[in-house]
C-alpha cells in the first residue's frame, strides 16, 4: 500500500509498505478521506509540539472497514466509519475518571504515532464510529468539529450566555457553532475580515470584532460593560493567549483551545479580582464525536461550506503548501483517496 511520510520539515515522501493486518480487537480501515488540520500543517513546517520525524500525518479520518477482529459484533466489513484518533492507556487517573482525551500516556494518530495518510490503517475497533448517514467527506470533518464541541462542553456553556471566540480558523469556528447550538450569544474575533464574515455566515456569530488595540473597547460596548461569561482562545498564538483574560467577565471562564509551544503569563491581580476560571480543552470524547455526527445528520452543521478544498492523495507531496496559500482562503481541505 502507499503512504505519505513527512520525513522532515517541508518534505513529504510517498513510500510503499505491506498492508497491515489487524490484531484481535482491531479493524483494518480503508482510508477514504483525510481532513488536514492546522496541526498537520504546523508539523509539516516544523512547528508542532510533541512531534518527531519521520511521521505519517493524518488524524481526521474517514473510511470503510475492510477487515475486523472484534467479538462484540457492533461493526462489520463494509461499514463506513470515522476514527477517534486518541489512543489512551485505559489505566491512568484520567482514563479511570472517564477522560481518556487527556490520558497521561496518550498516543494521537499522526502526532505521537503514524496516522492516516495511507491507504489502510489498523485501529482499535472501539475507536470507530459508524457514519452510515454521512458522506466520506462529512465523516472526515467529525474529529475537527468535535474539538469545538468538546470545548463548549468543557466551558459548560449555558443558554443566554455571551461567549467570545478568538480565532476564526476551523477549530474556532467549531467552538462558535456548538456554542450557538447551546443557545449562547457568540462574538467572533479575528484579524481577518473575510474570516469574520465567514463566522457570521457559517457559524451564526452574532457579532464580530477585529483583533487589535480597539478590541477590548468594542467587546465592552457589545456587552454593555459586562464582558463575555466565557472566552475561548483558539489561535495557538502566545501573544493572543496571554491577552485573552482581558476580555473575560468578572466570575467568567477562560478556555484555551489552541496549543502553543511556549509559556503563558497572566497578571495575578487581574486573575484574582475577576475570580477567573482558567481551563484547557484537549481533544474530544466519544460523546462529542456522537454529538457532531448527529448535528451533521440533522442539518444543524453545514459541512458543504466548511469544506473549501479537495486535494488528491497523489498530489499531496507536491501540492500541500499551495493548498494552504493565503490567497486560497482555505477553511478545511480534504485529501481524497479512492471512493
Amino acid at each position: 500500500m502507499k503512504r505519505i511520510v513527512c520525513e522532515e520539515p517541508y518534505r513529504f515522501n510517498i513510500t510503499e509498505i505491506k498492508k497491515p493486518e489487524p490484531k484481535p480487537g482491531e479493524a483494518l480501515v480503508t482510508i477514504k478521506r483525510i481532513g488536514v488540520c492546522g496541526s498537520d500543517f504546523h508539523a509539516y513546517c516544523g512547528r508542532q509540539p510533541f512531534f518527531s520525524y519521520p511521521r505519517v500525518l493524518g488524524h481526521e479520518l474517514a473510511g470503510e472497514i475492510a477487515e475486523i477482529r472484534d467479538s462484540r459484533g457492533l461493526l462489520k466489513p463494509g461499514d463506513p466509519v470515522t476514527v477517534i484518533p486518541y489512543l489512551e492507556c485505559g489505566h491512568c487517573a484520567a482514563c479511570r475518571s472517564g477522560r481518556p482525551n487527556c490520558c497521561m500516556n496518550l498516543n494521537v494518530l499522526g502526532v505521537h504515532i503514524d496516522g492516516g495518510m495511507q491507504e489502510y490503517l489498523a485501529v482499535p475497533a472501539d475507536h470507530l464510529l459508524k457514519t452510515e448517514n454521512l458522506t466520506h467527506s462529512e465523516a472526515a470533518v467529525v474529529e475537527c468539529l468535535s474539538i469545538g464541541a468538546h470545548a463548549a462542553e468543557r466551558a459548560d456553556i449555558r443558554k443566554g450566555e455571551t461567549v467570545l471566540v478568538i480565532g476564526a480558523g476551523p477549530i474556532g469556528l467549531g467552538v462558535m457553532k456548538f456554542s450557538k447550538l447551546k443557545g449562547a450569544n457568540v462574538i467572533a474575533m479575528d484579524l481577518r475580515e473575510d474570516r469574520l464574515a465567514f463566522s457570521r455566515m457559517w457559524a451564526g456569530a452574532d457579532e464580530t470584532v477585529v483583533a487589535g488595540e480597539n478590541a477590548a473597547a468594542e467587546i465592552k460596548r457589545l456587552t454593555a460593560g459586562d464582558f463575555p461569561q466565557a472566552v475561548f482562545d483558539a489561535t495557538g498564538h502566545a501573544a493572543s493567549m496571554n491577552e485573552a483574560y482581558k476580555y473575560a467577565a468578572y466570575g467568567g471562564r477562560l478556555v484555551y483551545v489552541g496549543l502553543v509551544n511556549d509559556r503563558l503569563s497572566i497578571p495575578d491581580p487581574e486573575f484574582h479580582k475577576r475570580e477567573l476560571a482558567i481551563l484547557s480543552s484537549r481533544n474530544a470524547l466519544r460523546s462529542d464525536f456522537a454529538a457532531v455526527i448527529r448535528a451533521i445528520e440533522n442539518g444543524a452543521v453545514d459541512t458543504g461550506r466548511f469544506i473549501t478544498g479537495h486535494l488528491p492523495f497523489s498530489e499531496v507531496a507536491g501540492g500541500f503548501e499551495s493548498a494552504f496559500a493565503p490567497e486560497e482562503n482555505p477553511v478545511k481541505v480534504i485529501i481524497n483517496l479512492a471512493d
